[in-house]
């Protein structure tokens, strides 16, 4: 079995995209975790934490802040500690919320509508959104969520 790639700040800074200055400060609040150090006390870090960095990095564009960020992602992770199951239950939270959002910001034109018009925009939306919360019910029923 292949070892797993270990990366040091400044490789893992530029395969994420940010600063080391903000892989630094993300370690010293614990958002990630170096995996181990080196024999000359570097820190090192995997694939996993690469992919974190990502997670993160994609939260602040959604605005969220890094104290939701850490508690969102802290939360996936007691549920599956396996980073890809995590990261894929986080997607899914985010995307949800977004969608809310949204959903929020259109109220006010869809309240704006005439009946017709509204008819015609739940024709288009419903079907997909039925088929949505039909597939999230039966990923809880599946998990013993219900």
């Amino acid at each position: 079995m292949a070892e797993k790639p270990l990366y040091r700040i400044g490789e893992l800074s530029k395969l994420a995209g940010v600063s080391a200055r903000t892989i630094d400060y993300y370690t010293s609040t614990g958002l990630i975790v170096p995996e181990t150090r080196s024999a000359k006390n570097y820190r090192l870090y995997s694939d996993d934490t690469l992919e974190r960095l990502k997670r993160i990095e994609q939260m602040k564009k959604d605005k969220y802040s890094l104290d939701e960020i850490k508690t969102n992602i802290d939360s996936w992770q007691k549920i599956s500690p396996d980073e890809h199951v995590s990261s894929k239950l986080t997607d899914l939270q985010l995307r949800l919320e977004q969608l809310q959002r949204e959903v929020k910001e259109l109220e006010p034109v869809l309240n704006q509508l005439k009946p017709k018009q509204a008819q015609q925009v739940f024709k288009r939306i419903v079907p997909s959104t039925a088929a949505c919360v039909e597939a999230l019910m039966l990923l809880m029923n599946k998990s013993g969520f219900m």
